[in-house]
């Protein structure tokens, strides 16, 4: 894939990158070596290689899901312009 100059101006536009008229030439050459790194990405073989989310072995810790109050509602409601039985009170704003 090449990039060619109306395409470097519409990326800086979109990006809302001002680029000079003489800097056209400069990014159309960085962009073109970049998605050129990125074609031979494609030709690596990666059969059988795992998926991974990190570069070292790690295990997720797991607890258990449930639905609980936090069993602490006065701290919740403490800064609270106004509460009543540790519920939040607000303003009617709709009749």
């Amino acid at each position: 894939m090449s990039v060619d100059a109306a395409t470097v101006k519409r990326i800086g536009r979109l990006a809302r990158i001002r680029i000079e008229e003489e800097e056209v030439a400069a990014y159309q050459t960085e962009l073109n070596a970049i998605l050129g790194f990125v074609e031979q990405l494609g030709e690596v073989d990666v059969a059988g290689v795992e998926a991974m989310t990190s570069v070292t072995p790690m295990t997720l810790r797991h607890r258990e899901d449930v639905v609980s109050d936090g069993n602490y509602p006065e701290k919740i409601v403490g800064n609270a312009p106004l509460t009543e039985d540790n519920f939040f009170m607000v303003p009617k704003v709709v009749e």
